[in-house]
């Protein structure tokens, strides 16, 4: 890291520590992710890295941005200053800038605009962050509305960083303003929003901001299907009782209505992966009867599956423990233990009488609940005669 500050005249004042690394240093937080601005453009960026024996990466190039890949593999962004010529509410037309204020207040929220000094640590606040990070209040720079409608993802930002550093209710401008214009997320990509979303349902207790989205109807023009918080509240509130990781996707399932094809329509519509899709939709099965057969479940939809469903079953919590622990400690077999040729050598004729006597002989192995190898061949044997 030296190297690289050296490299960037970070004792000049050319080079500073930016945006969420220096927000989560002051809260005392593990910082994972450094991020640097610099006034050198990103050509000249790029060459003194690598006058420095570093590697330079144009990840960014077009926004200004050049990736210093450091000796121990660690990886450094570092972005020139610029300033907004033109947005449009999804997209930014960027001009380089040597302004340090200038660059601040194009950001969203006062703790995000902080940057610090990497060697003597002294911390530029322009527009209040800091008394900002000390009330737990997050804020917009500036005017809400033009924020904003510079990009409409700040909606969602705003109450993802509320849910995770706020306290209290959130700063009523901003409120007020994501409320009002809650119709404009409709302008982004469904990528966009289902990215922002996952990762406020990432965040260890995020129900009461989402019960609040609902109330001010933020999400009823993207998202119109989710109108409770309740089911999310209560499946957080099983996670921590019975150790298990909170999932974004799971929680996602707990604000939808069970209904699987429900489900599979949103996660196309948000552009979510085939394996998101899939267990979402499985997750929106939920059934009260999950509970008597865990094993089942679990051998039918894998782990993750079965632990989703048990965690959302409409149940009391005492039925949904033991059925979670009983699986936890008694996970069903991967596969039937007997194959089609072991078949066909007890005298079944090859081709699809020989995957439909499997599959026979699979529902008697799951509703005995998995006997031992030799119960297969007499369960196999007694279909066979």
């Amino acid at each position: 890291m030296d190297a690289l500050l050296g490299a960037l005249d970070a004792a000049e004042g050319k080079t500073r520590y930016v945006g969420g690394a220096v927000r989560d240093a002051l809260l005392g937080l593990d910082v994972e992710d450094v991020d640097c601005a610099t006034v050198f453009p990103p050509e000249e960026t790029a060459r003194r890295i690598e006058a420095a024996d570093l590697k330079a990466v144009p990840t960014g190039i077009k926004h200004g941005t050049i990736t210093a890949i450091l000796p121990e593999k660690r990886t450094i962004e570092v972005t020139t200053l610029r300033r907004d010529v033109a947005t449009d509410g999804r997209h930014a037309e960027v001009e380089y800038s040597d302004d340090w204020r200038e660059d601040a207040a194009r950001r969203d929220f006062t703790i995000n605009a902080l940057s610090a000094d990497p060697l003597t640590g002294e911390i530029f606040d322009y527009f209040g962050g800091e008394a900002d990070l000390d009330a737990r209040r997050v804020r917009f720079i500036g005017d809400p509305a033009e924020r904003i409608a510079e990009d409409h993802l700040r909606i969602l930002r705003f109450f993802r960083f509320h849910a995770r550093f706020g306290e209290g209710a959130p700063d009523a401008d901003g409120l007020a303003a994501t409320a009002k214009y809650a119709k404009s997320l409709m302008a982004l990509s469904r990528e966009r929003i289902a990215d922002e979303l996952l990762k406020m349902l990432a965040l260890p207790d995020p129900s009461e901001t989402v019960a609040l989205m609902i109330d001010r109807g933020i999400f009823a023009p993207a998202l119109p299907e989710i109108t409770s918080a309740d089911a999310l509240a209560r499946l957080i509130r099983r996670e921590e009782k019975f150790a298990q990781p909170g999932d974004p996707v799971r929680r996602l399932a707990a604000l939808l209505p069970p209904e699987p094809d429900t489900a599979r329509a949103i996660a196309t519509r948000l552009k979510m992966s085939r394996a998101q899709r899939t267990r979402l939709a499985t997750a929106t099965a939920r059934i009260p009867g999950d509970t008597v057969e865990p094993r089942a479940l679990a051998y039918r939809h894998g782990m993750d599956g079965a632990i989703d469903r048990l965690l959302l079953c409409p149940t009391n919590d005492t039925v949904t423990g033991d059925a979670l622990a009983h699986l936890i400690a008694n996970p069903p077999p991967a596969m039937l233990p007997i194959k089609g040729g072991e078949l066909i050598a007890m005298g079944v004729e090859a081709g699809p009488e020989v995957a439909a006597k499997l599959r026979e002989i699979e529902e008697a192995w799951i509703a005995e609940d998995f006997p031992d190898e030799a119960r297969v061949r007499e369960i196999a044997t007694g279909l066979l005669t």
